[in-house]
């Protein structure tokens, strides 16, 4: 049946913040990057499949707008 424990609930090693802080302020920029990434690469699609710009025209937009951008959010 359930068993029924006395005493503290947890019983591991005390939470280390500063380094919970750091893990999820990289998961953040990770995902900004991501973001920005795919916002870039489907703008560059757009551009190439459905503007005049072609191929190497929707890769250099998207090799221009994933630099700009990864440079503005980190």
């Amino acid at each position: 049946m359930a068993e029924h424990h006395t005493g503290p609930i947890e019983t591991g090693a005390p939470m280390d913040y500063k380094e919970h802080e750091k893990t999820y302020n990289l998961f953040l920029r990770a995902a900004k990057l991501g973001t920005t990434i795919v916002v870039a690469l489907l703008i560059g699609m757009t551009a190439g499949f459905f503007g005049h710009a072609g191929f190497l025209g929707g890769f250099l937009i998207f090799i221009i707008l994933a630099f700009v951008g990864s440079y503005l959010t980190l």
